[in-house]
């Protein structure tokens, strides 16, 4: 008797190639939750076994459709929360003391690291790495410095660096 249908035992496959969902990243194929076409052999003996991907079936397709609208959702909620703290940081200004000679020359120098802690104790949470120094402050006077909060969400920060009272 003739064997009819499909010969390569993967669902959604003809004879030349297979439609599979990425589970996960797989260099030089495609992102977590792309669908691609690959050798039916390629998918049944690598891809399917090693957990990288799935039969692209029609409700995994649904499902990585909701799954990539509720992601964007996120990612907007987040842009907009990562807006409102930048708008919220470029509206304080940091004064740091330091210790300085008589021409304002500071014995140290003030670091991302201290304009961060500065900022974290006013109740806004800005990471060292967010902070954009050419080098560090080493004069009294008045900064602007460049706070990145993401990639795309940068703002400034006015950092006054005023000589340590004395006692």
């Amino acid at each position: 008797m003739p064997r009819t249908g499909n010969r390569s035992g993967v669902a959604g496959s003809s004879k030349t190639s297979v439609e599979v969902l990425l589970a996960e990243k797989v260099d030089s194929l495609g992102e977590q939750g792309d669908i691609v076409r690959v050798k039916p052999g390629y998918a049944r003996n690598f891809l399917l076994p090693q957990g990288l991907a799935t039969v692209a079936s029609d409700h995994n397709k649904k499902m990585v459709v909701r799954h990539r609208q509720r992601m964007e959702e996120l990612e907007k909620s987040r842009l907009k929360q990562a807006r409102e703290h930048a708008e919220a940081i470029s509206k304080y200004s940091v004064t740091l003391e330091a210790n300085a000679n008589k021409d304002g020359q500071l014995y140290g120098s003030i670091v991302a690291t201290d304009i961060s802690q500065a900022l974290v104790s006013a109740g806004y949470e800005v990471q060292p790495e967010h902070i954009r120094l050419e080098g560090p402050l080493r004069e009294l006077g008045m900064y602007t410095v460049k706070v990145e909060v993401r990639p795309e969400v940068k703002t400034e920060v006015k950092v006054w660096v005023v000589p340590t009272a004395a006692k």
